[in-house]
């Protein structure tokens, strides 16, 4: 078995909100690590990535901004990776 990993940048903490940024990397060789050929995200939410069968594993930390700092631009924050795996192609 080899893993793939997505990585959804959602535009708020809930998994149905919608995609802004996203990272794919297949452990089976099948592609190559890449934000994708398109500008249209693989899933328009996190939650259509888990009804097709990703499974998530990691979502980031809910901190509050300092104050001050509340409309500071930064890094992307909703940040969740989801996981598949698949069957290894090589013989």
């Amino acid at each position: 078995m080899r893993q793939q990993v997505l990585v959804l940048y959602l535009s708020t903490s809930a998994l149905d909100s919608h995609v802004v940024g996203w990272s794919r990397y297949d452990g089976t060789g099948r592609s190559r690590p890449t934000t994708g050929d398109s500008d249209e995200p693989p899933y328009p939410t996190g939650l259509a990535a888990l009804q097709d069968g990703w499974r998530l594993f990691q979502a980031s930390q809910m901190l509050p901004p300092q104050a001050g700092h509340e409309y500071d631009v930064s890094f992307l924050k909703h940040e969740f990776f989801f996981e598949k795996l698949e069957e290894d192609p090589r013989p």
